[in-house]
């Protein structure tokens, strides 16, 4: 059963947190957190990029950068921009994008969890990524992003969290400038603690990784370095029920055709897929269905039933279009090291698809259905994982309101 605990968080004292509060580190490069931070110097990614405060062109895994965000986070604290909370508490927080709303409860999940695979995991990790997460965890003794967890829904759990916002003001309450809005509670009232805690011990039996499989995996790898019974047993986590997320579409572009021409390509596709010119962008309506954008022309493509096996990798859609076109026809056999491939997020829409192929940058798009929480959930029970670049949850979480300290 799943193993969580209140903490005392690192925040934003309350009228400066929409200030503090950032994208995540992993969703902007430096050039756009150095924009971002301009005229802000509240914002989060003086910690989580410090190479803001760098000259341009550093590295950004340079040892600088790391003694950077350290020397960023103990001011913040000293300045008294951040503060520890005075005891353990869990934390609600709620998103609204386009009218859609999500409630997680933060926490700290046992490490030990992790390892023991009760926190399941769909990817596979890389090892530069990891390292630099390690890295950033030892130089500041915090964990600064949160692991994106999802769980099936316990009734109970649902009804203690809906009742703790119905009777209590949020702590924090605000719109980011993408239109998001967040909202966080204090829960931190020793009955409702006592609940919270039993009931993911009781009726939670495991947790699946939705987003921050790198952060999940560096935090166990601190931990192997630190005291067992030190604070890094824990990483910071926060807990969605399903039925609340939704995962958006994750969508290729290439840069070539490996060598066919535009009709014989087409005509190759044709022994795996049924195959229709559209006057409209496709978007799939439903599983196992394709948009394709070539030389400015859409189509719809229908798999064949013999195109995909039922076990719970061959029947995603991700793995049907790389089984099928990606390696078999476009020679792409690694999408991780491939440069010839790129991926386009269902949040910037189709119209990002027609964008870079009619640039000339990129040959030919697919756009895809998404990945649903159950094949997730399937995926992870198999102890199987997706192939990469396979989901996109929106909206994102922001890093600042909520640090959790080694």
């Amino acid at each position: 059963m799943s193993i969580i605990k209140p903490f005392p968080a690192l925040r934003p004292q309350k009228a400066i947190a929409s200030r503090v509060a950032s994208r995540p580190y992993d969703v902007l490069n430096s050039s756009e957190a150095r924009e971002a931070v301009k005229n802000n110097p509240c914002s989060f990614l003086h910690i989580t990029k410090a190479e803001v405060d760098l000259p341009p062109g550093t590295d950004t895994h340079s040892p600088a950068v790391y003694k950077k965000a350290s020397e960023n986070l103990q001011a913040f604290r000293q300045k008294e921009l951040l503060f520890q909370e005075a005891r353990p508490c869990y934390y609600i927080y709620r998103l609204i994008m386009n009218g859609r709303s999500q409630t997680g409860l933060v926490a700290a999940s046992a490490v030990a969890d992790y390892e023991n695979n009760l926190i399941k995991k769909h990817e596979l990790t890389r090892p530069e990524k990891e390292q630099d997460r390690i890295d950033h965890m030892k130089a500041t003794g915090a964990q600064t992003g949160k692991v994106f967890l999802a769980c099936n829904n316990v009734a109970e759990l649902d009804a203690l969290i809906s009742s703790w916002k119905n009777r209590h003001e949020p702590e924090y309450d605000f719109t980011a400038e993408d239109g998001v809005q967040h909202t966080v509670w204090v829960v931190d009232e020793d009955i409702e603690l006592e609940q919270i805690t039993r009931l993911f011990q009781e009726k939670v039996p495991a947790t699946y990784i939705a987003d921050g499989h790198h952060r999940a995996a560096s935090a166990a790898k601190v931990r192997q370095a630190m005291p067992q019974n030190s604070e890094a047993a824990w990483f910071l986590t926060v807990i969605f029920p399903a039925a609340e997320l939704s995962i958006l579409d994750y969508n290729r572009v290439v840069t070539d055709l490996n060598g066919y021409t535009t009709g014989d390509f087409i005509a190759a596709l044709h022994e795996d897929f049924e195959i229709t010119a559209s006057e409209h962008p496709v978007k799939p309506a439903q599983l196992h269905e394709f948009g394709m954008y070539l030389e400015h022309k859409w189509y719809l493509l229908r798999c064949r039933p013999d195109t995909y096996t039922e076990d719970p990798i061959g029947i995603l859609d991700v793995s049907i279009l790389t089984e099928n076109v990606l390696d078999k026809l476009l020679g792409i056999k690694d999408q991780r090291t491939d440069k010839r491939i790129d991926f386009v997020g269902g949040i910037r829409g189709i119209g990002e698809l027609e964008k870079r192929v009619n640039s000339g940058e990129m040959k030919v798009a697919f756009s895809l259905y998404p990945v649903t929480i159950q094949q997730l959930f399937d995926i992870a029970d198999s102890g199987q994982v997706m192939p990469p670049k396979s989901t996109w949850f929106e909206p994102k979480l922001r890093d600042g309101l909520l640090t959790h300290l080694l």
